[in-house]
């Protein structure tokens, strides 16, 4: 009995890794390039996450303003009227492109359609970010009524919680791809 080539039996495997990587790399690098582009200030998207977070929050009833540091690249929420108080000082790491580009990654990795691969990619991009979004919201409140706990909270629960959602997205992008590529569902 002639054994497989262990080219053509971890082939697939291998692509998706190389695939991964590649698309991860390119990725982070641009998005280096981009932050760095930025410095010392922050970069617009941070920005632009923090204003949306405030707007939210204002919009439910707890007024909040946004700040620019001039020499750091952070960007402070304050509860509004609550002079000298900062409840949270927002860096580049949350405005969610990173986690984005691990989730892009991924889907190019296991493969589709372009077409359907870039439309889920922007669909779930907009879950994850207002995921992203719920997430800051639910720090500011962490950090303004129970600080003791918010280095637990934004080192492990709440990040976790964002990877249940990117893994969650996996699997619905690893089913769509079964579905249609499964001849007995054509």
């Amino acid at each position: 009995m002639k054994s497989e080539s262990p080219v053509k039996k971890f082939g697939p495997a291998l692509r998706f890794v190389v695939t991964f990587a590649g698309v991860y790399l390119v990725g982070n690098v641009l998005y280096g390039l981009y932050i760095e582009h930025y410095r010392p200030l922050p970069d617009p998207m941070t920005y632009s996450v923090t204003q949306q977070v405030a707007s939210l929050l204002t919009m439910f009833g707890d007024p909040s303003e946004v700040l620019n540091v001039s020499d750091e690249p952070i960007v402070i929420l304050k509860k509004e009227g609550d002079v000298g108080k900062t409840v949270l000082r927002v860096f580049e790491g949350c405005n969610g492109l990173n986690v984005l580009i691990v989730f892009g990654a991924f889907v190019v990795a296991f493969g589709g359609p372009v077409t359907r691969m870039l439309i889920f990619i922007f669909t779930a991009g907009i879950v994850l970010h207002l995921a992203n979004l719920s997430r800051i919201i639910l720090l500011y409140y962490t950090a303004l009524y129970r600080p003791t706990m918010f280095y637990y909270f934004h080192k492990y629960f709440f990040t976790a919680i964002l990877y249940v959602v990117v893994f969650g997205l996996w699997i619905v992008w690893t089913r769509i791809n079964k579905e249609s590529n499964d001849p007995v569902a054509a």
